[in-house]
């Protein structure tokens, strides 16, 4: 069902973005926000990237977009640029002025969301603030299903920001989504091997409803879907208290949020006389790893998430797709962190 929405997405982008900024004839300048944006608009640039498209990136490995306030000179940049992709449904909450302006100066902003959003696949009814309300979980992208529709729609409106390299652009989608397709159906039989009564993920936030929605798992977070919120005593004892009537043997840090309000919980549930260990690497959840390495890709971050998650339910690790790139890392399969 979702990959029949697509062709609506794509063709409803289009329409939206009819008399953009072409890019022919010079270098196209892409500013794309999050480490997840910076990661797709590089696979669709390919070979472009570094000639006749520029990527500039802001966000780096860790960084949590939540709290994270553009510079004067990623301000610079974006005015620059003929393009700014952008995660969108809250996540950049500091970008919004920003956005509102460039957007209008005509610089094309597009938030990787709107397809999720438009076909009716987001999570809401989340408060941010007294302004912010019912809000849809912005964490949309944990679902590969979703991140599909977010590659087919960018593409469709890089195709029309650059019309020499629409063709190129749509290839380099078409095969990526087949590449999403071997990582959800891998997922999907990895995470399965966890007993039923067993499968939650206990994280810092809440940051994986769709994860759980896509692999049939529940999801506890600490905090609420920002990490501009913050956890309280009684929150804690709620979390510590439903670790041990589920007999919950694993908790989870995050990347990109400060491991304190965990462990907090684990010594909540110590009192109580059970015991409850930490993954055995952290997830991640708001940005992905460093550049260069296996985390550094989204489909590294959702297979390494993974791939933590089961071996720190001492679960085996299935048989990597022969077609799925990039390879997990020996070492990252072989043997759990101390």
């Amino acid at each position: 069902m979702r990959k029949g929405w697509m062709l609506w997405a794509a063709g409803v982008l289009l329409a939206l973005m009819a008399g953009t900024v072409s890019a022919q004839g010079r270098v196209f300048e892409i500013v794309a926000t999050t480490t997840q944006a910076g990661d797709v608009v590089t696979i669709l640039a390919g070979d472009l990237d570094g000639g006749e498209v520029q990527i500039t990136r802001l966000m780096g490995a860790g960084v949590d977009p939540h709290l994270y306030r553009p510079t004067e000179e990623d301000i610079e940049a974006m005015n620059q640029a003929d393009m700014i992709v952008y995660s969108g449904l809250n996540l950049e909450g500091q970008f919004d002025a920003v956005f509102e302006a460039l957007g209008e100066r005509g610089v094309v902003t597009y938030a990787l969301s709107e397809p999720v959003a438009d076909a009716g696949f987001t999570i809401g009814g989340f408060d941010l603030s007294d302004d912010l309300q019912d809000v849809d979980d912005p964490h949309f992208w944990f679902d590969p299903r979703n991140w599909q529709l977010a590659v087919d729609g960018l593409s469709a409106v890089m195709g029309q920001a650059d019309p020499d390299n629409a063709t190129f652009y749509a290839e380099n989608a078409a095969d990526y989504i087949d590449q999403l397709d071997l990582l959800y159906e891998w997922g999907l039989e990895a995470l399965a091997q966890v007993p039923e009564e067993q499968r939650v993920v206990i994280s810092s936030h809440d940051a994986f409803q769709y994860f759980g929605d896509a692999f049939d798992w529940d999801v506890r977070g600490l905090q609420g879907i920002s990490t501009e919120s913050e956890a309280g005593v009684a929150d804690i004892q709620a979390i510590a208290d439903f670790v041990v009537e589920r007999q919950i043997p694993v908790m989870f840090i995050e990347s990109s949020v400060p491991p304190d309000a965990i462990e907090a919980v684990r010594e909540a549930v110590e009192a109580q006389g059970f015991d409850v260990r930490l993954g055995v690497r952290e997830l991640y959840s708001d940005a992905m790893g460093d550049p260069e390495t296996f985390g550094g890709t989204y489909i590294g971050m959702i297979a390494e998430n993974i791939i933590t998650i089961l071996q720190s339910f001492e679960v085996e690790i299935p048989e990597w797709p022969d077609d799925l790139r990039p390879e997990p890392p020996v070492e990252l399969l072989e043997a759990a962190d101390a």
